[in-house]
């Protein structure tokens, strides 16, 4: 949008907000926003310019809480950035209400450098915990630094999770006084502040990338499918890890309507002339704890997890599978990955043992059967013969050749909850992109497939998260892989800054039927034919899947 602007009138927008050289960078960065002047920091043992600490919205407390974010309070004098910020409530005592608040870090930056794209990084747990307070060097640094070449701002901002950003139920969609999905909100709000300030950080806010891990993931998958966000250029691109995309159901759904009337009668407030407003005054450690035995009720059958994004009248307006057959999404260029046994995380631990456990499962077919009907409870009997003829006692996969029950039940929840999202968004949008006069063979979607031993839920993240032996050790991996994303954040595509010589296979366009298989003699272009097949009938399913 700068493009539009005269170069006297550029100026002024980015006069001298942060003015960091090579010979400033022991002084302290300053960035002035309409609300508050904020105080960074510099590290020069990584040569990163941070600011640990921005709010970029109000408390969430009181009247607040089950609400749309609200804008931040203006602040008097100088705002210490270089501080760590609290979580969002979760788990047992843990977190505040007082919580939206964001960190950022870039390499330095002088208002004669050109503006750099911005990577906005949600964080993963499940949507039941998670934070973004960060340390230096902080989380996704390995991928800033595998190369010179690609330079960019990372934003890391919290958002609201379990009971407190994802509460659903007709009462609450009905309140003018709350909102649906507001940990969705809070993640949208972030973007918005990018688009308003990033500027000042050596942002363009006109080339920003989402990205996020397992739920992080998820919550680019809400992002890139928001009718809320239609036209409202609040990214160009995403980047989607492992994405964990539970069912999505409506939010007066049956199942929706059982999780608010537990929360409601659990703090004393079902019955109340208004339960809404009783639910916002009620004590904060009740409902911490409600929260939590909801989510271990909830473990292995009807809901992968309680708390998840639910299908509202406004933002979240329409399921994923729904949005992949119109192919409607908010971006047409997508770079995804998946492990090859994640599923596995999250499966009864009694499949993997002849003795029953303690939910009742162990490693018979019968056992099996059991949960698969559990998990898809509203699939017929002749829906789950197909499922069980898709993927049989024996069988393979990909890289996988399988025949116990552990890894066949992970298989089928890998495919519908992590794999065939990432595959969905990534196909589509190369599907997209193929339409369009300048598309290149493979169009704009890639899918990356870590297959390295024990290749279960966030094995990947050992190249990419935080900085350790591994990625010295294997540099290989690290340069292909790593690279592949720092390219994608980049430029948009994870070859345009490939770090591998001609010898390394780069990322093949999924549009050719493959992926880039990561594994642990290196790098490679593998087919994609048996997941696709999969994932179509997935896709087919996706009303009786709730997906």
């Amino acid at each position: 949008m700068f493009s539009l602007l005269s170069s006297s009138v550029l100026a002024i927008l980015l006069s001298p907000l942060i003015s960091l050289t090579s010979a400033q960078n022991t002084s302290t960065p300053i960035a002035h926003l309409p609300y508050g002047t904020f105080a960074g920091a510099y590290s020069p043992t990584y040569n990163l310019t941070h600011f640990r600490r921005i709010p970029f919205g109000a408390s969430t407390a009181g009247p607040n809480r089950f609400r749309a974010p609200q804008p931040p309070l203006p602040i008097n004098g100088t705002y210490n950035s270089d501080r760590t910020f609290d979580m969002c409530p979760q788990r047992t005592v843990n977190g505040s209400e007082d919580c939206l608040y964001l960190g950022l870090y870039s390499r330095p930056w002088t208002t004669a450098s050109p503006l750099r794209p911005v990577l906005v990084t949600f964080y993963g747990g499940g949507f039941i915990r998670g934070d973004a307070s960060m340390t230096i060097p902080p989380s996704g640094f390995p991928v800033l630094n595998a190369s010179e070449s690609n330079d960019y701002v990372v934003v890391y901002p919290n958002y609201r999770t379990n009971v407190f950003g994802f509460l659903p139920g007709r009462k609450i969609g009905e309140s003018e006084r709350v909102d649906l999905n507001p940990g969705l909100l809070d993640q949208q709000a972030a973007l918005l502040w990018v688009q308003k300030h990033i500027r000042h950080f050596g942002g363009d806010a006109s080339n920003v990338v989402i990205w996020g891990q397992s739920a992080g993931g998820g919550s680019v998958v809400a992002q890139t499918i928001a009718t809320g966000n239609k036209d409202k250029g609040l990214f160009k691109r995403a980047m989607v890890s492992s994405p964990f995309w539970p069912k999505t159901y409506r939010y007066d759904a049956p199942e929706a309507e059982a999780i608010f009337d537990a929360v409601s009668e659990s703090v004393g407030c079902t019955g109340s002339a208004d339960e809404v407003q009783c639910l916002q005054k009620a004590d904060l450690q009740q409902l911490r704890d409600v929260a939590l035995a909801l989510t271990n009720s909830h473990v292995y059958n009807t809901s992968s997890f309680t708390w998840s994004p639910v299908i509202d009248t406004s933002f979240l307006t329409t399921p994923l599978s729904t949005v992949i057959a119109t192919a409607s999404l908010n971006t047409d260029t997508i770079l995804t990955s998946y492990n090859l046994h994640e599923g596995e995380n999250f499966i009864p631990p009694g499949f993997s043992s002849n003795t029953t456990d303690s939910v009742g499962f162990n490693s018979s077919s019968a056992s099996f059967d059991a949960w698969l009907s559990g998990f898809l409870p509203d699939f017929t009997a002749d829906d789950l013969i197909a499922v069980e003829t898709l993927y049989p006692a024996s069988g393979s996969a990909e890289e996988m050749h399988y025949n116990t029950t552990s890894i066949r039940a992970g298989l089928v929840l890998r495919d519908l909850v992590l794999a065939c999202p990432a595959y969905w968004l990534s196909s589509t949008a190369a599907a997209t992109a193929a339409t369009a006069a300048t598309a290149t063979v493979g169009g704009k979607g890639w899918v990356m497939e870590y297959t390295i031993s024990p290749a279960k839920h966030a094995s990947d993240t050992i190249y990419w998260n935080a900085i350790n032996a591994v990625q010295k050790t294997d540099v290989l991996t690290y340069e292909a892989y790593t690279g592949a994303m720092a390219s994608f954040v980049q430029t948009g595509d994870p070859n345009q800054h490939k770090m591998t010589n001609a010898s390394v296979v780069g990322v093949p366009g999924v549009g050719e039927r493959k992926q880039f298989v990561v594994g642990k003699s290196g790098v490679a272009a593998g087919g994609i034919g048996m997941l696709e097949e999969r994932c179509a009938f997935w896709l087919g399913m996706g009303g009786k899947a709730s997906i």
